[in-house]
């Protein structure tokens, strides 16, 4: 008697594999007791099987095909697809070899289709297997007409309808989710895209405000092709790719500049801009003490960036404010960033001083009875003053409180952030730097 094991049925010709791959599988237990693996399938799905498409391709030469043949092979232009959107040779292999021997799951579309994706594939994954617009225009999804989130895992059977919205685009934290390579490369594409936009925004604007300090017009430098020619000198085809190098951070505009400005000259520019910081400096010092040193010069009127409140403990970089000292930022803050390069600074803390500085952090509960003084309790037990709270409740049950704590530095805000976690109820603790 040969005994079916439950749960071992597979059918791979109702729902072929990625490569072709069709046959029916099952196991059963032999009369000796042993497992045995069962495989069904015709002389032509053998033939794949054993030799590959490329065997059964040329077993079908010189007898035609139409476009219902020409469709079976897709996923060798997926392969040719991925060859071009992914550089590193490795990265490529890794992705065929997960895209060959995948733990596949097979859902259906609204209109009855069925579509195979790897194990673990999301709804994100669904709607880049329609088309890029909807994959990128996704808000959500209904699966089995219930609404899921977006990192639901897709499982054999479910039917899935995606839900976009013409404003929305794709987030970078998808790629953490999704699974299929067209979701993966499509998002990546985007983000790069995006990224390259944003980019050439912020080089041109950067360029824009460095340029008028020495008396030269951006756009008329365009027009007269000037740029072209400092692209070209830098190894870049287009203005915007001088521009977006400028955005990444490879390229300063000072860089662009010495092709622009003979070097006597912007050497000149540049001492007398010096010479005008020192005067700043001179000016303030002794009009207030702080936590902040200054290239070694101490009584400097300090201002903390309200944009990103640094805490002691923070990577931190400083900017001459005319008429109001110096102002600092953390490190990676966006409009650090994007300031003047010539009006930076270097601080650094003042180990030797320690005050109380504010900072906001977010706290995400389940909206109980009693859990907002128990929020309280912890942050006040860690001798840290809260200066003031907003709460708020949100659609799914659950409390949004807004603090402003007072903390010396960041190992107390990590002290504050450990005992406000252990609360019963508490979801997620965060720092807000805005």
């Amino acid at each position: 008697e040969w005994t079916p094991i439950p749960g071992r049925f597979k059918d791979y010709i109702a729902m072929p594999k990625g490569n072709m791959y069709q046959s029916l599988h099952t196991t059963v237990i032999g009369p000796f007791g042993e497992r045995m693996e069962v495989q069904i399938r015709t002389t032509d799905m053998h033939r794949v099987a054993e030799s590959g498409i490329a065997a059964h391709w040329k077993y079908k030469e010189g007898k035609g095909y139409d476009e219902k043949e020409v469709k079976r092979f897709t996923w060798i232009r997926q392969l040719l697809e991925w060859q071009q959107e992914l550089d590193d040779s490795k990265e490529f292999m890794d992705t065929v070899r997960v895209e060959l021997f995948p733990e596949d799951v097979f859902i259906f579309t609204p209109k009855g289709d069925v579509k195979g994706f790897p194990k673990g594939s999301t709804p994100i994954d669904f709607a880049y297997s329609v088309h890029t617009d909807v994959g990128h225009r996704c808000v959500g999804a209904k699966v089995n007409g219930k609404l899921v989130p977006l990192k639901y895992e897709l499982k054999t059977g479910d039917i899935v309808e995606v839900i976009t919205s013409p404003h929305h685009t794709p987030s970078k934290d998808w790629l953490k989710i999704v699974k299929s390579t067209r979701a993966r490369n499509k998002i990546r594409a985007w983000v790069k895209t995006e990224e390259r936009t944003r980019s050439i925004t912020l080089g041109r604007e950067i360029c824009e405000k460095e340029f008028r300090r020495y008396s030269l017009n951006f756009g008329k430098l365009q027009k007269t092709g000037e740029l072209k020619k400092v692209a070209l000198e830098f190894g870049f085809v287009a203005e915007d790719d001088l521009m977006a190098s400028v955005g990444y951070g490879k390229l300063s505009s000072n860089q662009i500049l010495s092709k622009l400005i003979p070097a006597e000259k912007l050497e000149a520019a540049r001492e007398h801009k010096e010479t005008r910081i020192g005067k700043v400096i001179e000016a303030l010092k002794g009009k207030s003490s702080s936590a902040i040193q200054i290239d070694g010069v101490e009584d400097v009127l300090v201002r903390f960036g309200k944009c990103c409140n640094p805490l002691p403990g923070d990577d931190i970089t400083g900017f001459i404010t005319r008429g109001r000292g110096v102002t600092v930022h953390t490190a990676d803050c966006p409009f650090a960033m994007s300031s003047e390069p010539e009006r930076r600074i270097e601080v650094a803390w003042n180990k030797g001083r320690k005050s109380a500085l504010p900072v906001k952090i977010r706290v995400l509960c389940n909206d109980e009875k009693g859990i907002l003084a128990n929020i309280a309790t912890a942050i006040t037990n860690c001798e840290a003053n809260i200066s003031s709270a907003s709460i708020q409740s949100t659609l799914d049950k659950k409390g949004e409180n807004l603090f402003e704590v007072d903390v010396t530095d960041l190992d107390h805000l990590k002290k504050v952030f450990a005992a406000v976690s252990k609360v019963k109820g508490v979801i997620k603790v965060e720092r807000l730097k805005s």
